[in-house]
């Protein structure tokens, strides 16, 4: 258009009619040039964060460029983003705008006096007239602040994540209802930004804490002895399951001299890494006090000994069953402190328990005490296993059972002691199905 006063004319060189626009008709135009340049740089504004939030995971790296993207768009000299800590119960800042971050003050998110913490708790953004800021405020605050909340929508409700604030504006009258809009939408933005942050913080550490669950396992499993480390004196296998990645349940072997066999199964309370300590600290003190002699009352005196200090100081105790089989005397002797499922099967296939002698230890302090009864070499068959072997559940919540395990054990008395062990695995597996174990379990097999 050619911008003429006099109405309608022609252009000779074009031979294009024209005509002249009025004056308001050009006011809207240069309104409408004037808005669609503001969405077009507020459009690409939130194109621009965007890409810098999709191309690094750690929001700390780009929160410094994001502040400053968003304070050239409104014209404003000052600014900050603030995350929440919520155990800490602070707004800390992770980017300034005329100030560098680690020389502003982290606020309370009750503090009454800042604009942060007034909007992080309402949730809702504001702009706040000039005025004295507190002290918290000082470097980032000068006359009117645009403060809006970064939130996080969940099934539960929002969540609040964090706050922007902006303040000295270049411009009069200040900061405008579309720049709080403006600004409300990239702090949705952020809000995104830190919940994938914190998804892949957590992510990761669920990771290396998984990889490193694996190896304290494979540790754990390595402090097993051997079940060949008592041949030839006796044949055995044994096998255990944590129901976590570390666990509680545990046996133990030694050779005595004179063809006697030493034979330990615990079950120290609870599950997990203390169950798991308490288990390598029983392991490695019984080493050494099963060698001194190989009778039971003593050994187990002297373990309580060791360990009674960490049982008390972890609230803990465990159960357990230390035989000592002599061959050449027809004889076993035990003390069980207050393990249940322990027992010397006959040729026939009848069950003789191994009678607890004394509470699990760590509940009392009294000197233990011993049993003993017949052993017929090459006919007889020890079997010890926890706990977490007949009260395994199925889908209907009903346990396994004690009297199950005997029955696959006595059908295969005659079988080698890892057909056995390998039986009552099979058992458990098909009754729990699906069913994840509540607790460890053990299960060891012994002939001589």
């Amino acid at each position: 258009f050619f911008q003429a006063e006099d109405g309608i004319r022609d252009t000779s060189v074009t031979g294009v009619q024209t005509c002249a626009l009025p004056i308001w008709l050009r006011d809207e135009i240069r309104l409408a040039a004037k808005a669609l340049a503001e969405s077009w740089e507020e459009i690409n504004l939130l194109y621009s964060i965007g890409e810098i939030l999709g191309r690094t995971v750690n929001l700390d790296d780009a929160a410094g460029t994001i502040l400053t993207e968003i304070s050239e768009t409104v014209a404003a000299d000052l600014g900050a983003i603030y995350v929440h800590d919520a155990a800490r119960g602070l707004l800390v800042p992770i980017a300034a705008r005329g100030v560098a971050p680690k020389d502003l003050d982290a606020v309370p998110i009750d503090d009454t006096s800042t604009v942060a913490a007034q909007v992080f708790r309402e949730g809702a953004p504001r702009i706040f007239d000039a005025g004295a800021p507190p002290p918290h405020e000082v470097p980032v605050r000068r006359g009117p602040t645009l403060a809006v909340p970064i939130t996080w929508a969940t099934p539960r409700g929002t969540s609040g994540l964090g706050v922007v604030t902006l303040s000295a504006p270049r411009s009069e009258p200040g900061f405008t209802a579309g720049d709080l809009k403006l600004v409300a939408a990239i702090a949705s933005q952020i809000g995104t930004a830190i919940q994938v942050t914190r998804l892949v913080r957590a992510s990761v550490e669920q990771e290396r804490l998984a990889h490193e669950m694996q190896l304290a396992h494979e540790l754990q499993m390595r402090l097993l002895p051997a079940t060949g480390s008592v041949a030839p004196d006796a044949t055995c296998a044994a096998r255990v399951e944590p129901a976590r990645s570390v666990g509680g349940d545990f046996y133990h072997l030694f050779r005595l001299g004179g063809g006697r066999v030493g034979v330990l199964v615990g079950d120290a309370s609870s599950h997990g890494y203390q169950a798991a300590l308490i288990m390598a600290l029983t392991m490695s003190a019984m080493a050494i006090h099963a060698q001194k002699g190989g009778d039971p009352v003593a050994t187990v005196a002297a373990l309580l000994e060791t360990i009674a200090g960490e049982l008390e100081g972890t609230e803990m105790f465990l159960a357990l069953c230390y035989a000592v089989i002599d061959p050449a005397r027809g004889e076993i002797r035990w003390v069980n402190a207050g393990q249940p499922h322990c027992f010397v099967l006959d040729a026939d296939g009848a069950a003789h328990r191994l009678a607890a002698t004394d509470p699990p230890l760590g509940m009392t302090a009294g000197a233990p005490h011993e049993a003993s009864r017949p052993w017929d070499p090459g006919r007889d068959t020890l079997v010890l296993f926890t706990d977490g072997v007949p009260d395994a559940r199925d889908t209907d919540g009903r346990a396994l059972g004690e009297a199950r395990v005997l029955e696959v054990v006595a059908a295969r008395r005659k079988d080698a002691p890892e057909r056995i062990v390998d039986g009552v695995f099979a058992l458990l597996e098909g009754h729990m199905g699906t069913i994840m174990a509540a607790d460890d379990q053990a299960v060891l097999v012994l002939r001589t």
